[in-house]
């Protein structure tokens, strides 16, 4: 029993460790690279959908009118107000699957001659995109907005803290993901690495083979796009489950040093609501192992980490400090439900891409207490809902102001 409780502590306390050096120490001088080096008329925007007209619609009606190149790979013949639509021919064959296959085909078939391709979901609403700065894979912050679900919205607020350790991505050969939902990269890169493998996570299977194969360099750029918080609790358990999923499937990727720190991830997501059950277990068994008493005080730690995640969350989403206690009490059930979809994972991997379902404009709008037509007003320049950062949002499951 003994045994079993330290090895537990061990892997839990390990990923924990890490975030906090993460966003404490690495995350140091991640701004300096971050000036805008190359305009939007360097961009060529790339959209994915099957079929999801009006919601790749509102997509491309927020981005910035300086931005005149913009395409959407769809898997069916969809019109979409100012972009070209490109259809992937249903007899295109190669190794990569379901959305990997579509972007694959893109990179053989769609005409580029800008310096950078900015990959978007079909329902990723760009903010505050005046530039990019100079690096060969720049990842966007995400922000998912409300859309109708208390318990999912509740979940993204959690995982938006977690998130905060990409500030210290810069400082790694391998960034350990990348959100597919925005991003931009090097369009020669892309086309030297490609996408025709195998994977239902092809964000990171990219990223990570474009650091295996060259010194990529990376840049975070703390934007915070806009895109959807599942819209059911059931929803949400698969996405999270092919994220485990794709996560296991292509750790091969990872060179040694990282595949240690990479099992502690996995376990510490997928286990973290045993968490407080570690803590109870010291209390419960007093003088039944040694260093018990050691073991209490680091297995509480470790269960208020848990909270620090849920506060950088709220941070993050600027929530009013009156509505933090609030979040902080949910914390446990944020981390069951946002676990429970890795846990899935770990124990029965998924190997099929299955698309999170999405809504349209006016049922975020309604959500969350908007005007009507209040989302097609934005221009992808500026915020989406606020002014700037000194304004704190009152919406407890919504992101009203």
């Amino acid at each position: 029993m003994a045994v079993f409780l330290w090895a537990a502590l061990l892997v839990y306390g390990l990923s924990s460790l890490w975030w906090v050096v993460e966003v404490t120490l690495l995350s140091r001088g991640w701004k300096q690279d971050t000036e805008e080096v190359w305009g939007l008329d360097d961009i060529q925007v790339r959209v994915l959908t099957i079929d999801a007209e009006p919601v790749v619609q509102q997509t491309v009606n927020a981005l910035p009118d300086d931005i005149t190149d913009v395409r959407v790979i769809a898997e069916a013949d969809i019109s979409i107000n100012g972009a070209q639509v490109h259809v992937v021919p249903d007899d295109f064959d190669c190794n990569a699957t379901n959305k990997g296959r579509a972007v694959e085909w893109a990179r053989r078939n769609v005409d580029a001659d800008k310096e950078y391709l900015l990959y978007l979901d079909e329902d990723t609403l760009v903010t505050e995109l005046t530039g990019l700065p100079d690096a060969d894979f720049i990842q966007f912050t995400e922000k998912p907005i409300y859309t109708g679900s208390r318990l999912t919205y509740l979940c993204e607020v959690f995982r938006t803290g977690y998130q905060f350790e990409q500030l210290g991505f810069h400082r790694l050969s391998y960034p350990l993901y990348a959100w597919g939902g925005g991003f931009a990269i090097r369009r020669e890169i892309e086309q030297e690495v490609g996408w025709d493998v195998a994977t239902i996570t092809e964000d990171t299977n990219l990223i990570w083979r474009a650091a295996r194969d060259r010194n990529l360099t990376y840049q975070l750029v703390n934007a915070r796009f806009r895109n959807q918080a599942p819209p059911s609790l059931k929803a949400m358990i698969k996405q999270r489950r092919r994220w485990m999923s794709g996560t296991i499937g292509d750790d091969h990727l990872l060179p040694p040093l990282y595949r240690p720190l990479y099992f502690t991830r996995v376990i510490a997501w997928a286990f973290s609501p045993f968490v407080p059950l570690l803590a109870i277990a010291s209390y419960l068994l007093p003088g039944t192992a040694p260093g018990i008493g050691l073991y209490s005080l680091l297995s509480t730690a470790l269960l208020g980490i848990l909270f620090v995640y849920m506060f950088f969350g709220v941070v993050g989403y600027r929530k009013h400090p009156i509505l933090w206690p609030v979040f902080l009490i949910l914390t446990p059930l944020a981390v069951v439900l946002h676990s429970v979809g890795a846990l899935w994972g770990v124990v029965s991997p998924v190997e099929e891409f299955e698309v999170t379902e999405k809504v349209t404009a006016d049922v975020i709008e309604q959500a969350n207490h908007l005007d009507e037509g209040a989302l097609a007003e934005h221009d992808g320049t500026g915020r989406l809902l606020r002014e700037s950062d000194d304004e704190f949002e009152i919406g407890i499951f919504s992101d009203d102001d």
